[in-house]
């Protein structure tokens, strides 16, 4: 009996399908544009047509459907979040309007932050004080949280996000009042001291306004989504994917829909540092390109880095400090709006740009023929010759070629500039700002991209790999089978995983080991609940440590990596004081370039990560045959400026193992191209993944 696996991925422009038969490692997958105002709508058809390709029926999938979906992240950044409150402290009710006072733009006078996620007027104050300490100077009164509940119930809340001072060092006073107003209010009711019990006021309280704002949304979508799977006949529930790498269980999702941010991108990772270990690279650049943006994320060491500094629903998307400050772990990669929906335009300087802003999937780029007018990469590509406007989602969305030459030629008029010379310069301009946000990222945090092969997937990414490869001097670049929809696939090669933190501000050579105890058994206790909850046995358990420190009396920490062990061994805490020590000093000589070894350190949060084993996954081999000869080939312009070169076209699917080909090549499949450069030579591996080697200058 087939072991058929489901998982679904919502991006900005197109819905991914991946249904993978664990058996015999087949794989069938379907692309379809996603539906913003209805996400549901894309999730169904896509899934309906992926069963049918696949010749079976929602009752043969009998694992957990795992998903993953860009809903939070839409709902914080277009401002469509429930009508919620915040209760804190008296005399901290302007919290989430003073934020932490960095300004991201030192001399613009009118500088910009997005509103709150809870506005000022349904934000109340409560006398309560506990000291950073953790002792209780003034308890909560619970007649006067109860007066608060019948004057919510008047404003018509729908949640409620309780930030109470120092809840981190003592939950108590929190907890309580978050306790009377769910019995009172019968709405989600969050506490700051579940969603992030970590240090500093204001991303503490934004990030559980963000985690109360979305429950509302949250909860009755996955809800829906999950009735309609059990209409269907899927048997094993549904899982989903968060942003630190790892999935869970629906309900506990539902509880910190916070955590869902940037679930997709983070599947993407997880699906590259799989093809690192399955094909022996200890490093791999994985290169993210879909409709609306681009991403990149270092895999080291067989895995990608995670991070605690992220924000969401910026302003500006690419100015830091601009969004919301939200302490969730989740994958460190750098996004940027650089997408095949990218909009390309003149700015005022009379220089080409292209993104951040796109055309998304309504009315998408002018090419799809659903109303846009603006220029898009696409539309470039489509020019270009790098894409077949009749082959595009093998033919059943065919691309308007004359559309896209109309939109650019406006385009090409305001540069006097031809149109084969502009849309040679949107998708030369689009490679450099992938190439160089990407440098920048690895940069700052130390580490050096040239020489690191890269891994290229979404729908854009297989057409532009090259090009972004040849600006990050990378010697190869992989393209995995089905690689439009790796980030799906990367759901299904997910573990059963949470990322937990508690801080308790203490110096290393004087914290108590009881009460460091306390934390850390609080922390895998919880943990063990959360995988419990997704089905994952007690003793399949494995915890992972680290902690934030910093040197005493600074204002700010970095997180050392402390190992891992199996649930039962006892205290896991079997790290020495001078190792930390070491740990720490080799972590900061690496960022800063120095350390000051006469300063005792300082524990600021105590990190433990719970996590199952991941999923056993093979691909089925590919077939070793004679060689293909091309389909056909197309005209390709890979300079701007430069003449169109006749390229062979080849059928990526029929391509044995062991195919050898010189550049320039075009590899097609349904839902993306790959685009082999000029100076590049590639081969086709035994599970159909296609690596190829820069030989030489294009």
């Amino acid at each position: 009996m087939a072991d058929w696996r489901l998982a679904v991925d919502i991006g900005g422009t197109f819905t991914d399908i991946v249904l993978l038969d664990g058996d015999t490692g087949r794989v069938v997958v379907d692309k379809t544009l996603s539906t913003p105002a209805r996400p549901l709508e894309g999730v169904k058809r896509g899934v309906t047509s992926t069963l049918a390709r696949a010749g079976i029926s929602a009752t043969d999938v009998r694992a957990p459907v795992v998903h993953a979906t860009t809903l939070v992240t839409n709902a914080l950044i277009e401002g469509k979040v429930a009508r919620a409150a915040l209760v804190t402290n008296e005399g901290f009710g302007d919290t989430l309007l003073i934020r932490n006072e960095h300004r991201y733009d030192m001399y613009d006078l009118q500088i910009e932050f997005p509103p709150p996620p809870i506005p000022r007027s349904l934000t109340f104050e409560l006398p309560e004080r506990t000291t950073a300490e953790g002792r209780v100077l003034q308890e909560p009164d619970p007649a006067a949280v109860a007066a608060l509940a019948v004057r919510l119930r008047g404003e018509g809340i729908e949640a409620v996000a309780v930030s109470l001072l120092h809840s981190y060092a003592n939950a108590a006073s929190e907890q309580s009042v978050a306790a009377i107003l769910a019995a009172e209010l019968g709405v989600p009711v969050c506490a700051s001291s579940d969603v992030a019990p970590q240090i500093r006021e204001y991303p503490r309280t934004v990030t559980t306004a963000c985690n109360a704002a979305t429950m509302p949304v949250v909860g009755p979508y996955l809800d829906e989504f999950a009735m309609w799977l059990r209409q269907q006949g899927f048997g094993g529930g549904l899982l989903i994917m968060l942003s630190n790498g790892g999935v869970v269980s629906a309900d506990v999702a539902a509880r910190n829909p916070i955590r869902m941010v940037e679930s997709g991108p983070a599947a993407g990772a997880l699906a590259g540092a799989w093809y690192a270990a399955r094909l022996g690279f200890d490093r791999l650049l994985c290169f993210d390109m879909g409709g609306t943006t681009a991403k990149s994320c270092l895999i080291e060491l067989g895995e990608p880095e995670l991070t605690t500094d992220f924000e969401i629903a910026r302003m500006y998307r690419f100015k830091r400090g601009s969004g919301f400050p939200v302490t969730i772990p989740s994958v460190d990669l750098v996004e940027i709006g650089a997408g095949g929906g990218s909009v390309a335009r003149v700015d005022d300087l009379g220089l080409l740009k292209v993104g951040p802003d796109s055309a998304g999937a309504e009315p998408g780029p002018a090419s799809y023929g659903r109303g846009g007018t603006q220029p898009t990469v696409t539309d470039a590509d489509v020019l270009l010759g790098s894409l077949d406007p009749a082959y595009f989602l093998g033919g059943e969305m065919p691309l308007d070629a004359d559309a896209a030459w109309q939109a650019t030629a406006k385009l090409a008029g305001a540069l006097g500039a031809s149109v084969d010379d502009t849309a040679g310069g949107v998708h030369e301009v689009v490679n450099q700002n992938m190439a160089a946000a990407a440098r920048m990222h690895a940069v700052e945090r130390g580490a050096d991209l040239r020489g690191t092969p890269v891994i290229a997937f979404g729908g854009a990414g297989p057409v532009h790999a090259c090009g972004v490869a040849e600006l990050l001097d990378a010697p190869s670049v992989v393209f995995p089978a089905n690689a439009s929809v790796l980030s799906a696939f990367g759901a299904l090669v997910t573990p059963v995983r949470i990322d937990l933190a508690r801080s308790l501000v203490r110096r290393l050579d004087a914290i108590p080991v009881d009460e460091r105890e306390a934390v850390l058994d609080a922390l895998r206790r919880e943990g063990r609940r959360v995988l419990e909850s997704a089905g994952v046995a007690p003793d399949a358990v494995t915890f992972r440590y680290a902690v934030d420190a910093r040197y005493h009396g600074q204002g700010n920490e970095i997180t050392i990596p402390l190992g891992e062990g199996p649930l039962g061994e006892g205290s896991a805490w079997s790290v020495a004081d001078e190792d930390v020590t070491g740990r720490f000093a080799a972590r900061y000589q690496a960022v800063y370039g120095m350390t000051i070894p006469d300063v005792p350190v300082e524990i600021v949060t105590w990190r433990v990560a719970a996590f199952a084993a991941a999923p056993a996954v093979s691909l089925a081999a590919t077939a070793s045959r004679r060689a293909v000869a091309p389909k056909g080939t197309r005209a390709v312009r890979f300079r701007r400026g430069g003449e169109a070169v006749a390229t062979p076209v080849y059928d990526r699917a029929g391509l044995p193992a062991g195919t050898e080909l010189a550049g320039p090549a075009l590899l097609e499949e349904r839902e993306t191209t790959t685009v082999l450069r000029p100076g590049w030579t590639a081969v086709v591996t035994a599970d159909g993944s296609v690596i190829a080697q820069r030989t030489g200058a294009a």
